[in-house]
């Protein structure tokens, strides 16, 4: 269990993010058009998760934009922007944004990814939304990077995610 805070109060996760090194848990997520994707359909491309709690937050808003301007010139690598929003509002802050570079993905039916991934908030007022957090996994599908980021209203390390690719 991962012990976070929002505005400095303690909160906690379901568990802790997968461990560097080892193969990344399986997943499978509703893309904006109702579609499921699950890690598989991604093999052989390098991934950088991009997981919070909302995009209707200053800070989640932020990760997707940065990340879809880092994301239009990495080569062999897909950025998956992953939250509890339904798809419907994924693609309407993309289209309304010009988000063309990263993929969005939703867990909002039963929360699966952020339970299996440690990374579901168990109490406080955010309570069952993801944590914010980053996990890199590379082609064969080994965890190589991940950042618990301990205050959920700050901004994931970009320059560290990047660089485990």
């Amino acid at each position: 269990m991962a012990k976070i805070t929002l505005k400095g109060n303690p909160i906690k996760t379901v568990g802790s993010l997968p461990k560097v090194g080892k193969k990344a848990p399986k997943f499978s997520l509703i893309k904006s058009d109702l579609s499921k994707v699950k890690l598989k359909d991604f093999k052989g491309s390098k991934l950088i998760l991009n997981i919070f709690p909302s995009l209707d937050t200053g800070t989640c808003a932020a990760s997707v934009r940065n990340f879809n301007k880092e994301a239009a010139s990495l080569e062999n690598t897909k950025v998956l922007c992953i939250s509890r929003d339904l798809p419907f509002a994924q693609a309407r802050f993309c289209g309304a944004e010009g988000i063309e570079n990263v993929v969005t993905l939703s867990d909002f039916a039963k929360g699966k990814f952020g339970k299996s991934y440690g990374l579901t908030i168990k109490d406080g007022p955010l309570a069952n939304l993801h944590s914010r957090a980053v996990v890199v996994i590379n082609e064969e599908g080994i965890v190589t990077y991940t950042e618990q980021v301990p205050e959920i209203v700050d901004e994931p390390n970009y320059e560290a995610a990047l660089k485990a690719l």
